[in-house]
């Protein structure tokens, strides 16, 4: 099954529609898919769902998605800096499901190996937990969390080889292997991709099962937020 693919575009024909269901990987602005986030805009597809810890920022990450208005709901852990994600949610344009992030993180893992629901104590008594199942195991009070099963899943790792195995570096490690685990099909960007066999099997963060489709290129690696002082 050949994986490997010559453009974010090519990577992505055939599997785009309007009104899909997205989960993206990255954490604030570190192991963002930004290729593949950059082809999804030039594409149009419009009415988008993702399931991401953020929505970066204006012009980078998902921001630059709700820059064209391609995004109809966002299930989320936080806001982050982006104006724009604020001010279309307080108009009412952007629907918007928050999660506490290990809650986000454990849907998407538990797509990935087909578990529909949990129960979790995260929420209890706040406005997380409005309108879901409530259950008692020991005296203590749990909150059903339902599976993410997204139609595709974008991440960006630092290596993979051609059969799809994905090592990630440092921050990129969150939030990205459960999201690959969650859609029916993972598409993968890489900074580079070596021959199979050449990644210490002990080394690999997620194995190629759950990688269909991968790409390399390039990225700009942008920092959030830089403390800096005079020498």
């Amino acid at each position: 099954m050949k994986k490997v693919y010559g453009s974010a575009s090519e990577a992505l024909d055939g599997l785009l529609f309007d009104g899909m269901f997205i989960a993206a990987g990255g954490f604030g602005l570190c192991g963002l898919p930004e290729n593949l986030l950059n082809a999804i805009r030039a594409a149009g597809t419009q009415s988008l769902t993702f399931a991401s810890n953020n929505a970066g920022i204006d012009d980078f990450g998902i921001g630059i998605l709700l820059q064209t208005h391609q995004v109809k709901k966002m299930i989320a852990s936080y806001v982050g800096e982006n104006d724009t994600f604020m001010q279309q949610y307080l108009s009412g344009e952007l629907e918007l499901e928050f999660n506490p992030q290990g809650t986000l993180a454990e849907r998407m893992r538990a797509a990935g190996c087909g578990i529909p629901g949990f129960y979790t104590k995260t929420g209890v008594g706040t406005v997380i937990a409005e309108g879901k199942e409530h259950k008692d195991f020991n005296g203590e009070t749990y909150i059903l969390e339902t599976g993410l099963f997204a139609d595709i899943s974008i991440v960006k790792a630092w290596k993979a080889d051609e059969t799809g195995n994905l090592v990630f570096r440092k921050t990129a490690r969150n939030f990205n292997p459960p999201a690959a685990m969650c859609g029916k099909i993972c598409v993968a960007e890489v900074e580079e991709i070596v021959p199979t066999g050449s990644l210490d099997p002990d080394l690999i963060h997620l194995p190629g099962i759950y990688v269909h489709r991968l790409i390399q290129g390039d990225h700009e690696k942008r920092i959030e937020q830089r403390t800096l002082r005079e020498s």
